[in-house]
C-alpha cells in the first residue's frame, strides 16, 4: 500500500471520483486518464471521439450535483493485489503500491483504487461546475469548479 496519500484538495478529488463515474455512466468510457487536482479549479482528460455539446454538459453538472446533493458517506477499504485483479483496472498503480490496495467507495455510486484525500462525506463537497470543456486529437479536456466549499 502506498504509505503516503496524495495531497489533493479532498473536496476537489472527492468530486473528480463523482464526475469519472458520471462519465462512464453516460458515455461507457473509461475513468480520465490524467487529471490536475486543485483548489481552485481542476482539469480531467478522457480518451473520446468529440466534444461535448451544451447539453451534455449541463447534464453532467446535473447528475454530479445530484450524487453531490445525496450526502452520500465516503469510506475507505483495504484489498490484497489478487483480489483487486478481477475488479479493478491495476495499469496504473505505482510499483511502490505493494500488495494491500486502497479502495475509495463513493456511496454505492463509485468505488475505485485510490491513494488521495476525500472527504467523509460528500456534503462537504460543494457545488460542483464545469467551467470549460475542449477536444483535440481524441482527448476531452473537462475543467472544473466548486462553490460552496
Amino acid at each position: 500500500m502506498i504509505e503516503n496519500q496524495k495531497n489533493y484538495h479532498a473536496p476537489m478529488h472527492t468530486a473528480e471520483h463523482i464526475l469519472n463515474q458520471t462519465m462512464v455512466r453516460m458515455f461507457g468510457i473509461d475513468r480520465s486518464f490524467s487529471n490536475h487536482i486543485e483548489r481552485q479549479k481542476s482539469k480531467c482528460d478522457y480518451h473520446f471521439n468529440r466534444t461535448l455539446s451544451e447539453n451534455e454538459i449541463a447534464t453532467i453538472n446535473q447528475k454530479v450535483n445530484e450524487i453531490i446533493s445525496m450526502h452520500l458517506e465516503v469510506n475507505e477499504e483495504f484489498m490484497n493485489r489478487q483480489d483487486a485483479v478481477n475488479k479493478f483496472k491495476l495499469d496504473k498503480l505505482p510499483e511502490q503500491a505493494g500488495d494491500t490496495l486502497r479502495i475509495i467507495k463513493v456511496g454505492d455510486y463509485d468505488t475505485c483504487l485510490c491513494s488521495g484525500a476525500h472527504v467523509k462525506n460528500t456534503s462537504e463537497i460543494g457545488i460542483f461546475n464545469i467551467s470549460t470543456t475542449s477536444f483535440d486529437g481524441g482527448v476531452l479536456r473537462i475543467r472544473y469548479k466548486l462553490c460552496g466549499v
